[in-house]
């Protein structure tokens, strides 16, 4: 393995994928892409509530989201990352995740992807096709997935209602 690519999201097992990627990256001598993906539909959220504000100093563009994004994933790679000797970047993109992970993957020359996934019942897997499993049908090189249960994003996002709350 010469380059990694490592899909981020601002949650638990991000860091979790990130961590393992260090150990493999620092054991190997490879350096690491960290990649934070925003969805179109996040991004136009995002830009129509700050419209919505109606303050004519508020801009948020391309350029703001994804330095934003790229902020958010540093924060976490250094955390993550913190006592490996490994050389990483992080780059931050806004589209559909499948399309910007294989496309980044392929840009930056990584010849391993490291991402996060849930696991799912197998009438679910039958259902529909989830993101993870695009990417690794898709990609050509070895895949790692970290998986969570297919509750633990149910739980995270209970979690955070009562935080809010």
């Amino acid at each position: 393995m010469n380059r990694a690519l490592v899909v981020v999201t601002p949650n638990e097992r991000s860091k979790r994928i990130l961590r393992e990627a260090g150990e493999f990256a620092a054991g190997s001598g490879a350096e690491l892409v960290v990649l934070t993906v925003i969805p179109n539909d996040e991004f136009e959220e995002t830009r129509s509530a700050l419209a919505d504000v109606g303050s004519s100093d508020v801009v948020y563009g391309v350029d703001q989201a994804t330095e934003s994004a790229r902020r958010r994933a540093k924060r976490l790679a250094r955390e993550a990352l913190d006592g490996l000797d490994v050389e990483y970047r992080v780059v931050a993109d806004i589209g559909p995740e499948v399309d910007s992970v294989l496309e980044t993957a392929q840009w930056e020359a990584c010849d391993h992807l490291f991402i996060s996934g849930r696991r799912r019942s197998p009438t679910g897997k039958l259902i529909s096709r989830d993101t993870t499993q695009s990417i690794m049908l898709k990609f050509d090189g070895p895949v790692t997935v970290l998986l969570a249960e297919e509750d633990e994003t149910d739980s995270e996002s209970k979690e955070k209602k009562r935080t809010l709350a």
